[in-house]
């Protein structure tokens, strides 16, 4: 499913984070955990998706990206506690959103 989106990545419960955004999540996602493109997230291995917002059109989502981005790390903390308390990856269990049934790393 291609779709905007905007994600953060963790290496474990309040470890290392990565913020990304992307056109098609499920591909992405599994790039990341796959360590199919080099780079931060290899290097530091922070494959868990602990948070994602769909957009309608990319330059909304790259907007809330940037705006992410400049987010200090509390903030990030609280967004994904807000809305994720307990650090699941949808990847790794059910999926909290039915658009990601069938994702397999």
């Amino acid at each position: 499913m291609k779709q905007p989106a905007v994600y953060i990545l963790a290496s474990q419960r309040n470890g290392t984070l990565y913020v990304g955004v992307t056109s098609d999540l499920i591909q992405r996602v599994w790039q990341h955990k796959n360590d199919a493109i080099a780079g931060f997230t290899q290097q530091y291995r922070v494959h868990d998706l602990v948070h994602y917002e769909l957009f309608d059109d990319m330059p909304t989502a790259i907007a809330r990206e940037k705006q992410l981005k400049k987010w200090n790390r509390e903030w990030k903390l609280n967004l994904i506690e807000t809305g994720n308390p307990a650090w699941r990856d949808p990847w790794a269990a059910k999926p909290l959103d039915p658009r990601l049934r069938g994702m397999t790393a």
